[in-house]
């Protein structure tokens, strides 16, 4: 299961009801942030949240309101002693972090490793990867290098080694191995397929967006998606030409790419009450909702569970 927990939903300027970008990203015991805006350690504490055990932020793109929590969060982390690494993943993120920690004469006494992220082109990149999930990024459109996020978990195949050994004489070892990882199998002169003795479970995804106008990225990243969270800063009214995205034309995207669930963030703050920009989006896209503050989703195969931690 994947918990998230936004942390900011605000974009710009704070609000007394919104923070600014920053979600807390939790799989299997690891811990992330999607985004750090101003004031996300404090959002941190009020959420009960452990800051130590993160270790690693993706930064979509280097606007302060995305990022300029990262310096009070490494300095408290230094100030209480941690030694793990701590990897920063952000377009031209070396130029920016190495800026960053010339601010100051505060000297981490741990690790930090920046990463530079692809923000050119239309490629889908994977940053990190591991057994059992792996961390995508893809460039979108907001003027500046930005980049989206993608959580997508690894697949769960299962044989059923009885069933494979009756109808094809089939044991475990090697050739079972073979057949989850290639999706078929010669064996015996018999051409075995995984839906001949196993089920897959789909591993969940969850994409990210940061600041972005609608684009064809957005789309081919989120395809199947459990789970999209879309800047949705600006009704259509008020949109011009800020280089982001309005509730309507989101939901659309949604609906193209197959999405399960739509979830908009990012809310300017002339809007006090977003209901209507829920609406609208619902029109196209009915199973849309708007991100809080300390907003917590528990995603699993099962599906997505909400509740709010303050």
């Amino acid at each position: 299961m994947l918990d998230l927990v936004f942390l900011g939903t605000g974009s710009g300027i704070p609000t007394p009801k919104r923070n600014l970008a920053a979600i807390w990203c939790r799989y299997e015991g690891e811990c992330w942030l999607w985004d750090c805006g101003e004031g996300t350690q404090r959002q941190l504490f009020k959420a009960k949240l452990n800051f130590m055990k993160i270790d690693k932020i993706f930064i979509t793109h280097w606007h302060a309101d995305h990022w300029a929590g990262i310096i009070g969060l490494m300095q408290t982390m230094n100030l209480e002693k941690r030694t793990a690494p701590l990897t920063i993943y952000a377009p031209e993120a070396e130029r920016f972090l190495g800026n960053i920690l010339d601010l100051d004469y505060w000297g981490p006494r741990f690790k930090i490793k920046p990463v530079d992220v692809p923000y050119q082109g239309d490629a889908i990149t994977v940053l990190h990867k591991t057994k059992t999930y792996q961390i995508l990024s893809t460039p979108v459109q907001h003027g500046i290098p930005s980049v989206a996020y993608a959580f997508k978990e690894a697949d769960t195949i299962n044989v059923d080694i009885k069933k494979a050994e009756k109808k094809f004489g089939l044991k475990q070892g090697p050739a079972v191995g073979k057949l989850k990882s290639q999706g078929k199998l010669t064996y015996k002169g018999k051409t075995i397929t995984l839906d001949d003795v196993g089920t897959v479970r789909r591993g969940i995804k969850v994409v990210y967006t940061g600041d972005t106008m609608v684009c064809d990225t957005v789309k081919t990243l989120a395809t199947a998606a459990d789970v999209l969270i879309h800047d949705a800063t600006f009704g259509e009214e008020d949109i011009k030409e800020t280089k982001h995205a309005h509730p309507e034309e989101v939901a659309k995207l949604a609906h193209a790419a197959g999405v399960n669930h739509l979830v908009l963030t990012h809310f300017s703050r002339r809007y006090t009450d977003v209901s209507d920009l829920v609406a609208t989006a619902k029109k196209a896209f009915p199973k849309t909702l708007a991100a809080t503050d300390y907003l917590h989703l528990a995603i699993s195969d099962r599906g997505l569970t909400t509740t709010h931690l303050r």
